[in-house]
Parts: structure tokens; C-alpha cells; sequence
């Protein structure tokens, strides 16, 4: 499938941002975590439809892109400050999709 690199960064994105999220749910202190939850959140369904928009061949493909490697840079920089792994997880494959959404923009 055209894309297909970019659309399997989206969806490890996808997955790891959701568990992140849900992770940082059980941790003692919460409060420090909100940040970290709703870029999950936001990141995650920015990647969501982004993956749809570009399955579909969408004209609006392009400017999802450029705003899913805006959101997944913002994530990886929230995630990466916190010591959980599955923070670091996240980080790493948000770190991964803004690349990979730069090199489809490239």
C-alpha cells in the first residue's frame, strides 16, 4: 500500500500514545501526569486520522502530516519528561513518526 511506511509509524504512534495515556492513569501522583495524558490523547487521535486520510488517498493527507509532526514532536517533548518507561516508549515512537511524517514531507 502507497504510504505504508508512514501508516505503520502512525498506528506504533497510535498504540504507544493509548497506553501511555492509560498508563499514566495508575501512577501515584496524577496530577503530574495531565499534561502527559492529554498529548497522548491529542496525539493519538491526530495519528488516528491521519492513517485514515492518507488509506483513502485524501487531498487533505498533506496538511494532516504537517500537523501530525508538529503534535508527535510536542508529545515525544511532554513524554520525555517523565522516568516511566512506558513514558520513554512513547516518546521514542512519537520521535519516530515526526521522522517519519518528515520524510513523507520531504
Amino acid at each position: 500500500m502507497k504510504n505504508q511506511k508512514l501508516i505503520d509509524a502512525l498506528n506504533k504512534c497510535i498504540s504507544h500514545c493509548n497506553y501511555c495515556a492509560d498508563a499514566c492513569l495508575e501512577t501515584d501522583n496524577i496530577k503530574m501526569m495531565v499534561d502527559c495524558i492529554r498529548t497522548d490523547r491529542a496525539c493519538a487521535e491526530i495519528c488516528a486520522t491521519t492513517v485514515k486520510l492518507l488509506a483513502m488517498n485524501s487531498a487533505f493527507a498533506k496538511a494532516m502530516v504537517e500537523k501530525c509532526h508538529e503534535i508527535c514532536n510536542q508529545c515525544a517533548d511532554e513524554c520525555s519528561k517523565h522516568d516511566h518507561q512506558h513514558c520513554k516508549d512513547c516518546a521514542d515512537a512519537c520521535k519516530k513518526c515526526a521522522d517519519a511524517c518528515k520524510a513523507y514531507l520531504a
